[in-house]
């Protein structure tokens, strides 16, 4: 069964429902991206949603839209449709799923057979990706801190706890999966070999999609047909999030996914960051800074994006050289860096910034005038992507250990294969554990 457990479901209609009853009429406001230059991540990629009752106590609101779930499902008797209903647990199993996938591959054969090829190259080079990403990270921690980045474990309630992050979340996760789990059945079709259920599993919060094959025309098949229908699944995610990708660089907010040596390819540059204000106080305001000054350089970082901030590694009580554009000129000032009111250990220029995303799309031939959209489908391409690299890593329950063991399998003995499984296991284990660790080392747990 190719089950997924670091998936995460939507907690059903029902739970949207809770979230977006309780928001109500929310402001909403953009916060904190980053990108780097090695690699795109988000610290905070959500459009956040200010009410301090669900950020608060977003794991209850979890709880109690898991129970309205559990409850509704008992009510309707929905164990008649195939669904097993436990109180930790909601699982659902079609019977029918090899039909239907027979009769998808019908009309592609040709393009699956293909798509199974490209499959198991693309299964070496994500878990070659994966650990690269995961070494390098770790000594960018130890010599170039700035680019070191935070990794989180993304759970509804726990570290979601802003409504839009959760909603954008559970909206994003069923199409990844959908997506996922469709590619290793039909691909095992084309192998034939036997598909006995598809289906999902919803944990309270956690949701595993599957599809099922039989296990004995499974271990009978050959190693690279075995090799097709495992690679298959995180090859369709990270296909999905290229061709969503090339439709989003036409989105100004894209441009924080972007790896800087690519952005002067697809977005023109902005001067700077717009000055909308100073804050009563402030260093920025002693130091003289004015209403719609463009800060373009702190230090020796070049600040051309609100993420470019981050990048200043800025503290309480230092003092930073601060180039400005005003008026056409360029001058640098002296600016004693401010405590922020919610962290005192953060520092503060002192302003209030535009954070609009003022990188220009160079192919701006679709209108994005929908920020909610273009949120939502920043997070589906994150999912879709990170998913589909995490997948292969070869760890027990994700698709890269079937991987490796499947390519060991039956040249050694059962022994020696689960030995070296066990070590291959453990070490992975070990150095997706230290990025987790020094992520919380250096900055806690970090909530979206």
């Amino acid at each position: 069964m190719f089950t997924h457990a670091v998936s995460f479901f939507f907690t059903s209609l029902i739970a949207i429902s809770v979230i977006v009853f309780l928001s109500g009429n929310v402001e909403i406001i953009i916060i904190d991206f980053i990108v780097t230059d090695k690699c795109p991540r988000f610290k905070k990629i959500t459009d956040h949603m200010e009410l301090d009752i669900i950020t608060d106590n977003a794991i209850i609101y979890v709880l109690i839209a898991w129970v309205a779930i559990f409850v509704t499902a008992k009510a309707l008797k929905v164990e008649r449709f195939g669904f097993t209903i436990k109180p930790y647990s909601l699982t659902y199993k079609n019977y029918k799923v090899q039909s239907a996938l027979t009769r998808l591959l019908g009309r592609t054969r040709r393009g699956v057979r293909v798509f199974a090829d490209v499959s198991v190259i693309a299964g070496f080079l994500m878990m070659g990706f994966a650990f690269w990403f995961l070494f390098q990270n770790i000594a960018n921690f130890f010599v170039q801190p700035s680019e070191f980045a935070e990794l989180t474990v993304l759970i509804p309630g726990v570290t979601l706890t802003s409504a839009s992050a959760i909603l954008y979340f559970l909206l994003s996760i069923p199409i990844v999966l959908i997506i996922h789990e469709g590619a290793h059945g039909i691909v095992a079709t084309l192998e034939k070999i036997r598909i006995k259920t598809g289906g999902f599993a919803i944990f309270i919060a956690m949701f595993a999609g599957f599809v099922e094959p039989d296990e004995e025309e499974f271990d009978k098949a050959k190693k690279i047909s075995r090799l097709r229908v495992i690679g298959a699944g995180a090859t369709s995610n990270v296909l999905f999030s290229f061709a969503l990708g090339a439709i989003l660089l036409t989105n100004p907010m894209f441009s924080i996914i972007v790896p800087e040596p690519f952005l002067g390819w697809f977005y023109e540059s902005p001067e700077g960051v717009l000055v909308l204000s100073v804050i009563e106080g402030g260093g920025a305001e002693k130091a003289g800074m004015q209403a719609n000054d463009i800060i373009t350089m702190i230090n020796d970082v070049d600040i051309v994006s609100p993420m470019d901030f981050q990048k200043a590694e800025l503290s309480p009580g230092d003092i930073v050289n601060v180039t400005i554009l005003r008026d056409g000129q360029q001058t640098t000032i002296p600016v004693t860096i401010m405590a922020s009111p919610d962290d005192p250990e953060r520092g503060l220029v002192g302003i209030m910034r535009d954070n609009n995303m003022a990188f220009k799309p160079i192919y701006n031939f679709i209108e994005w005038n929908n920020p909610q959209l273009s949120m939502f489908l920043l997070w589906l391409w994150m999912i879709s992507f990170f998913i589909g690299i995490i997948n292969m890593l070869p760890l027990p329950i994700l698709d890269g250990g079937k991987f490796i063991q499947t390519i060991i399998d039956k040249k050694m003995s059962e022994k020696s294969v689960n030995g070296i499984m066990m070590a291959v296991y453990a070490f992975t284990f070990i150095i997706f554990g230290l990025n987790i660790g020094l992520s919380y080392y250096k900055s806690g747990w970090f909530t979206i």
